[in-house]
């Protein structure tokens, strides 16, 4: 199961081009949580407990068993905590650019609340500072302009949007953290400018047992790093 980060085009846009490397090879699921476009519901604040409930439901409901559970950026966070609370629906996870709160990075704390702001004012530019800091310089250059400018549509300020901004700003997974018992992934990317790649690593430190991999990419490392990233998540849940 893949759970996609923030933004309310959510699971199509995170796993669209990923989805096809897997399910030759396995079923695939990817929900749209609330705050996409896809998941209607009441628009009140959005907490680990509701998110993570989620995310339990359709995992009960695909009447599968235990699944392997991967979580992007937001995402992290809600099979994190998807795992400390329900670890008989949990076999392997993989959280990937994910954080476990902001409370100690002023960095972190201050590019949410940007976002918030930028949103609720001026959606341009918070479409164009998402981009800016979603992606590396180098793989910004590499696919030029033209390109750049058609990125932008994938994150606009929607009220789902804003609603995921609020939550990353009050998520907090340290209470969680150390009921999680699946064996886990912790991937986090060196040139990662939305999440410093000192929280994947932090992340790690926490999970006992945990394993631990860097990729040389920005924060959207599916899209900048894909055939690494398939890679390494797929030698992680095959492993005896």
């Amino acid at each position: 199961m893949l759970v996609h980060g923030t933004g309310s085009v959510g699971a199509p846009v995170n796993w669209g081009s990923t989805v096809p490397l897997f399910d030759h090879e396995r079923v695939v699921i990817a929900p749209d949580l609330s705050g996409t476009d896809a998941t209607p519901d009441d628009g009140g604040e959005l907490t680990v407990e509701i998110l993570a409930g989620q995310v339990i439901a359709v995992i009960e409901d695909a009447g599968l068993g235990a699944v392997d559970l991967l979580g992007f950026s937001m995402g992290s966070t809600v099979v994190a905590a998807v795992a400390a609370l329900r670890p008989d629906l949990v076999r392997r996870l993989v959280l990937v650019a994910g954080w476990a709160h902001v409370d100690s990075d002023e960095y972190l704390r201050n590019l949410f609340t940007v976002w918030q702001r930028l949103g609720r004012t001026d959606a341009e530019s918070f479409s164009r500072n998402v981009t800016m800091t979603g992606f590396s310089r180098g793989f910004l250059n590499s696919i030029g302009r033209d390109a750049v400018e058609a990125m932008l549509a994938n994150m606009p300020p929607t009220p789902g949007t804003l609603r995921h901004v609020d939550y990353n700003l009050t998520a907090d997974l340290r209470p969680l953290l150390p009921g999680i018992r699946a064996r886990t992934l912790v991937v986090g990317c060196t040139q990662d400018a939305t999440i410093p790649v000192e929280h994947s690593r932090a992340l790690h430190g926490a999970i006992a047992g945990s394993t631990y991999a860097e990729i040389d990419s920005g924060h959207v490392v599916m899209f900048e790093k894909q055939e690494e990233f398939v890679e390494k998540v797929r030698e992680f849940i095959v492993a005896a």
